[in-house]
């Protein structure tokens, strides 16, 4: 691993554009995650929403509207990878927005377990955002267009939510971790 000491001694440009690779990486490793389905690592046929993930470990240090543009482009990235209907732009800038707004210095402490709540709660979140999407489009459908039993959505959607929620929110360290060293160590250089 790259020490705090190696670090200090490069160009401000270079560190800068050390900081981007890594946040340009570590998302190229999430959605390369996304599709892989690796055994033993789903429920129901669900795995773990890794960009979701990624956005709480970003937005928890952050601002709300960097949260939110953080959620926003990667889910537009999610559309392109899968349907763009629903988006998962909405919710994961929901997500982005509401994990930055939480008052953590009172209510929260940054470990793992923390982490692992606001993922789980937050999945449940994105979830529900997307069945309202689905109920939505049911709703307004034309005649000729296939409408989907309301009943059928939020049943399919308890099993969704909850098994996305307890998969992302135990593989949450794995990424959450990392990520945060790394962000602290450049925020140390940049207080220097």
């Amino acid at each position: 691993m790259i020490s705090t000491l190696n670090l200090s001694r490069l160009h401000p440009f270079t560190l800068r554009l050390l900081d981007y690779g890594v946040i340009a990486g570590s998302v190229l490793i999430c959605l390369l995650l996304l599709p892989t389905r690796f055994p033993g690592m789903e429920i129901l046929s669900i795995s773990p929403n890794w960009l979701l993930i990624w956005v709480v470990a970003w937005s928890v240090k952050r601002t709300a509207v960097q949260g939110a543009l953080a959620g926003l482009i990667l889910g537009l990235i999610q559309d392109g990878m899968t349907s763009p209907s629903p988006t998962h732009a909405v919710s994961l800038a929901i997500v982005g927005i509401l994990t930055a707004r939480l008052q953590k210095q009172r209510y929260i402490r940054e470990d793992f377990i923390s982490i692992a709540l606001i993922v789980f709660g937050m999945a449940v979140l994105a979830e529900t955002v997307v069945a309202l999407q689905f109920s939505w489009q049911s709703f307004w459908a034309e005649s000729g267009e296939t409408r989907r039993n309301l009943g059928q959505i939020w049943l399919y959607h308890q099993q969704v939510a909850l098994s996305s929620a307890i998969l992302s929110s135990l593989w949450a360290p794995a990424v959450y971790y990392p990520l945060s060293r790394w962000w602290e160590q450049m925020s140390d250089l940049e207080a220097d």
